[in-house]
């Protein structure tokens, strides 16, 4: 059944709620994250898109799974074959249903002109909902996937095959750096022609377009990543104002030109985990007195950018330097880091992580499932 009114989104939201009410990691996302997904006046991606979504009820009427199709246009014709994608899914334990939920997605993709799809991920950026949870059944990082660990067996009995795997990486803050990092980053640090700070509020408009240059050279020439247009960029700093925090965005800049950044949060499921889905007034200050409090004292790595002309040259060395010397300061508020989203296919940047004292806490999996099950399969091209 399609997601088309009041109710079904409501089944939709209310399906996991239901099925992890026994599991102690979980962390129910809030509403309306997951709603501005499929919200035409929130989610841009509707101007070069579409999307649609489902729920599966069993014979007595009873909602067991949920999934969701979409097409971003800019990056789906950025692969071998035009390739859609599906995410949002959740389903009992049990391979019939699974099967009915995929295949709606592949007859629905097929219909606009796909040849595959990537599953399961985010209508939006790659930070977001995305990839398969197969190691690591901790509590979630904010809007990033939790599942249980037989999904793993549904996707990939179905048919779908590895396109890559995402690492989440967890260091304590104040750990020593190794000496190779100092090293590194010495040679940088001492260059004049490179300076390395923190966000200024004062400058917000400028960091922004910073961040948008670094992301769209470092990023936007992937496969299956979009460049990031101004309006986005903007959209995506307004989102996150009520919780940046300015010590926590690090830009280098070579002959005052941007060419990384280091992009950090705290991470707010600390917090909305006690708020049950919802940010109405009551929760809104109940987050203003958990925040206060600075209950929150992991931080998220959310992005990590540098343009190819400057990898390689120690400047990612340098800025994680610029940044420890900051947090090593007593007033620095958190104790330690989980650095999400970095593909099996990034060796330069898990070589980055693992100097500085990074250690896999968490594994996802991105699948692809091709149409055509004569084509030889292709996983991502590794980079670096």
């Amino acid at each position: 059944m399609e997601v088309k009114d009041r109710k079904t989104r409501k089944e939709f939201l209310m399906l996991p709620v239901r099925l992890y009410r026994k599991d102690r990691n979980y962390i129910r996302p809030l509403d309306r994250d997951v709603e501005r997904v499929f919200d035409p006046r929130q989610n841009k991606l509707f101007r070069q898109g579409v999307c649609t979504r489902w729920i599966l009820r069993d014979e007595k009427g009873r909602t067991i799974g949920r999934v969701a199709a979409f097409i971003d246009r800019k990056t789906a014709a950025k692969n071998d074959q035009p390739t859609g994608g599906m995410g949002f899914f959740e389903c009992i334990h049990d391979q019939e249903a699974a099967t009915v939920l995929f295949e709606q997605c592949r007859e629905w993709l097929m219909s606009q002109g796909m040849e595959a799809m990537d599953g399961p991920i985010n209508f939006g950026e790659r930070y977001e909902w995305w990839g398969l949870l197969v190691d690591g059944f901790s509590e979630p990082n904010y809007c990033a996937p939790y599942n249980f660990g037989y999904y793993r067996d549904l996707f990939e009995n179905y048919g779908f095959q590895l396109y890559f795997k995402q690492f989440t990486f967890h260091r304590m803050v104040k750990t020593d750096l190794k000496e190779v990092v100092k090293n590194k980053s010495d040679k940088v640090l001492q260059n004049p022609d490179y300076s390395f700070r923190a966000l200024e509020k004062s400058k917000m408009q400028l960091a922004i377009e910073d961040f948008r240059q670094v992301y769209n050279k470092s990023w936007g020439k992937h496969s299956g990543v979009a460049q990031m247009s101004p309006a986005q960029a903007k959209s995506l700093f307004s989102k996150l104002k009520p919780v940046l925090d300015p010590d926590l965005l690090w830009f280098a800049y070579y002959k005052n030109e941007p060419v990384a950044f280091f992009f950090m949060l705290p991470e707010l499921n600390q917090i909305f985990k006690f708020m049950k889905g919802k940010l109405h007034l009551f929760n809104k200050l109940r987050f203003l007195y958990y925040k206060k409090a600075k209950v929150c004292r992991k931080l998220l790595g959310v992005l990590f950018g540098v343009v190819p002309e400057h990898q390689g040259k120690g400047v990612e060395a340098a800025l994680v330097v610029a940044f420890t010397r900051m947090a090593f300061k007593p007033a620095f508020p958190y104790d330690e880091i989980e650095m999400n989203w970095i593909g099996d296919f990034n060796l330069r940047m898990i070589h980055v992580v693992e100097q500085i004292g990074g250690k896999i806490s968490k594994t996802h999996h991105t699948y692809r499932y091709l149409f055509d099950r004569s084509v030889p399969f292709k996983r991502a091209p590794v980079i670096g």
